[in-house]
């Protein structure tokens, strides 16, 4: 599989600048929200078949790097 960041891009004229898959009009949330509601990669491409394996892999990828970066606040 190709490193996240060669699939995965920001583009301030894509979605509003939210991470997308390639420059299409497909956001990683978008792909995150299919598989969290169930749907299994396959399914998912069939339902957008420009998209494949890798693509789905890389929102992963992103996903679980970028919670990396995420910081909680306690509330009190």
């Amino acid at each position: 599989m190709k490193p996240y960041n060669e699939i995965i891009s920001i583009n301030s004229g894509v979605r509003s600048g939210k991470a997308s898959i390639r420059n299409l009009r497909i956001t990683v949330a978008d792909v995150l929200g299919y598989l969290a509601s169930g749907m299994t990669s396959q399914e998912i491409i069939v339902d957008f078949p420009e998209l494949s394996i890798d693509d789905i892999q890389a929102c992963l990828a992103y996903a679980a790097e970028s919670e990396k970066h995420v910081k909680f606040v306690s509330a009190q």
